[in-house]
């Protein structure tokens, strides 16, 4: 009796476990054939659909698995900053109505995209209203009422001087753009910034100083002066700008200042530091100061023209290495020196000492457009404008400069169309002519070509259309844009013991 109750129940349990071996053996099967099925490039979850509003950030999940002719999703190479564009598939997969239904949302997920890229809202700039002797009044612009502090810029916008001025006219070009963004007249469905009238709905604050152009017309002290007419600008800015409530709430830590040239906002620079400062480079500032993590790196405007329809090659270009400009410099320039007693005598270089007078820019925008490489040798400051010069000739920079910074280099990779070379290295004999030598036709061609394509980023013009692309004023709004979010954090931490006024 006792051995047929255990073999009772050992029965029991023997069908017990293989029920338990049975069902995990289903469910094994189950699960790797869903596991195979999400491998099929014909699912439907490939993504996840936004909302029609601009406002929603995009959402998209991608499968590593799926190959780069079914991913649907791939980075556009013209978009820098890193922004994802869809590209519709040309495959024809079938008229059921699963497949109907993906295909008619991925046609929804695409005009959302379009919607949201390359940014899902602009940035927002609040601009103090200061007197036009801060700005337009500089170029000679008068307001016909004493109200009015902005020109009309659908019937007359104020000329700038030009010359050696407009180099450093980022502050002219960045103050259009924000005026301009109000009107209607600017049909952009994808604008990098707009003005708002509320600081408190504003990312930024933009103080619209043209400190560039104070100190190049009005930095000399006449007879009459105690002080020069930039220095009592300087003052009166620093006076003003403290003052206001938004300077106060932040600590000035989310305003933008133009500082442009390397010797404006001299005096204003050491008492408004918070800010974040717009400049050509660091070579004149404290990293107390100006620092890359806190400030914005503009290009200068060249001065030679466009070089539009280019078609030369490396065929069409018969001089290999092209300098003009000042060869003797102050202490941070001596590689020039340098430089000229080592190329002065080679063969397809031109090295010469060279000037805005007699034709000079007309003469160096030739000499650029006729040459493969151009020098841009650190001098004064770590940056020119020469190295701008050859990028609106497609003439391929040599940058010689240890302590340059770069516009939007967080973006912009400068190898794809640039040469470095430490200055140690350049004065060494045969290095540099080795260097140039050593780039073939194919390896120049790519170079030049991607030269080409980036152009436009440091192209500063009034007004620019969608249809145009990124040209710089927008470039700089974005790259004021990346660095949004780390102000925000600072003026957080600057209110923790402040009440806002």
């Amino acid at each position: 009796m006792s051995e047929r109750s255990n073999s009772r129940y050992l029965g029991v349990i023997i069908t017990r476990k293989s029920k338990i071996f049975l069902s995990i053996s289903i469910l094994t099967v189950l699960s790797w054939f869903l596991i195979f099925s999400s491998t099929n490039p014909n699912r439907v979850l490939d993504y996840i659909s936004v909302s029609e509003s601009t406002d929603v950030p995009l959402i998209i999940i991608k499968n590593s698995n799926t190959s780069p002719q079914n991913n649907a999703l791939s980075p556009d190479p013209q978009n820098r900053g890193g922004a994802q564009t869809e590209r519709p598939t040309n495959e024809n997969r079938g008229g059921t109505k699963t497949e109907s239904s993906m295909n008619q949302n991925r046609a929804k997920t695409l005009r959302c995209i379009q919607k949201v890229s390359p940014s899902p809202r602009p940035l927002k700039v609040f601009m103090y209203d200061m007197s036009p002797e801060f700005h337009f009044g500089l170029l000679g612009w008068k307001p016909e009422r004493n109200d009015v502090v902005w020109p009309d810029i659908r019937v007359n916008v104020p000329h700038h001087p030009g010359g050696l001025n407009l180099q450093h006219s980022v502050e002219y070009w960045l103050t259009l753009d924000l005026l301009f963004s109000e009107l209607p007249e600017d049909s952009r469905s994808s604008r990098a910034a707009i003005r708002v009238k509320n600081s408190s709905e504003a990312d930024v604050v933009f103080v619209p100083f043209f400190s560039s152009l104070s100190y190049n017309r009005f930095s000399k002290v006449n007879q009459k002066q105690k002080k020069s007419q930039d220095k009592e600008l300087q003052d009166n800015v620093v006076k003003y700008v403290t003052s206001q409530k938004e300077w106060k709430n932040s600590g000035g830590k989310d305003h933008v200042i133009m500082a442009h040239h390397p010797n404006s906002m001299s005096t204003a620079r050491h008492k408004l530091y918070p800010a974040m400062f717009v400049v050509a480079d660091f070579g004149r500032y404290s990293p107390h100061v100006a620092n890359i993590d806190k400030d914005i790196v503009a290009p200068y405007k060249h001065l030679v023209p466009s070089y539009v329809n280019d078609t030369s090659g490396f065929d069409g270009r018969p001089i290999l290495l092209y300098f003009q400009g000042a060869i003797y410099r102050k202490a941070g320039g001596f590689v020039r020196q340098e430089l000229y007693n080592l190329l002065k005598e080679e063969k397809d270089v031109h090295f010469s000492f060279g000037s805005v007078r007699n034709h000079g820019i007309t003469k160096a925008g030739e000499g650029m457009r006729s040459s493969k490489f151009c020098l841009n040798i650190a001098g004064d400051t770590p940056s020119s404008n020469r190295l701008f010069d050859a990028i609106a000739s497609h003439c391929i920079p040599v940058i010689i400069s240890d302590d340059i910074e770069l516009p939007y280099e967080d973006v912009l990779n400068y190898n794809e169309f640039c040469l470095f070379v430490r200055s140690s290295d350049a004065i060494k004999k045969g290095f540099l002519m080795g260097l140039v030598k050593s780039i073939g036709r194919e390896e120049y061609n790519k170079m030049w070509l991607r030269l080409k394509e980036v152009e436009r980023y440091f192209d500063l013009r009034f007004p620019s259309k969608d249809d145009e692309g990124d040209y710089a004023v927008q470039m700089i709004w974005k790259a004021v844009a990346r660095k949004a979010p780390l102000v925000k954090m600072k003026v957080h931490r600057f209110q923790r013991f402040t009440r806002p006024f």
